[in-house]
C-alpha cells in the first residue's frame, strides 16, 4: 500500500520537476491510501490558486484511493510521533495513518526528511 502525502499530490497536479517520482504510486489506485487530512490541505491550496472547480476536480481524482478517516487511534499515535519527531500536526496525521496501514510514504515535505521507511525526495531547485 502507498500514501502520497499533500506535498506530492501538489506537485503532481502542478506537474512540477519531481511529479514523475510520484507517478508510480498514484497510477495505482487499487493500493492508494488517502489520509483525509491530504483532502483537506490539497482541496484548499488548488481551491486558493486556481478556484474551487480545479479543486474539486482534484479531491475527486484523489477519492479514486481509498480514503482513510481519522480514527481515535490514528490521532493518538500521530501525536506520540508529533511529539517524538517534532512534526507538525497534518505531517503526523499521514505519517501515522501510513504506519497503522504499513504503508509506504511517498513525499517531498522536508519535515520527513531523515525518517526511515518514507519515500523521501527533496524539492527540485531547493
Amino acid at each position: 500500500m502507498n500514501i502520497v502525502d499533500s506535498s506530492g499530490w501538489l506537485e503532481y497536479f502542478a506537474d512540477g520537476p519531481n511529479a514523475d517520482l510520484f507517478a508510480e504510486p498514484l497510477a495505482k489506485s487499487d493500493e492508494l491510501l488517502v489520509p483525509s487530512i491530504t483532502l483537506y490541505e490539497v482541496f484548499k491550496i488548488v481551491c486558493r490558486q486556481q478556484g474551487e472547480d480545479a479543486a474539486l476536480q482534484a479531491v475527486a481524482m484523489m477519492q479514486q484511493g481509498k480514503v482513510i478517516e481519522l480514527s481515535s487511534s490514528i490521532a493518538l499515535l500521530a501525536a506520540k510521533l508529533s511529539l517524538d519527531l517534532k512534526t507538525p500536526m497534518a505531517d503526523s496525521i499521514i505519517l501515522a495513518t501510513a504506519r497503522v496501514h504499513a504503508a509506504v510514504l511517498w513525499t517531498q515535505d522536508n519535515d520527513f526528511e531523515g525518517i526511515s521507511d518514507i519515500r523521501y525526495f527533496p524539492k527540485a531547485g531547493l
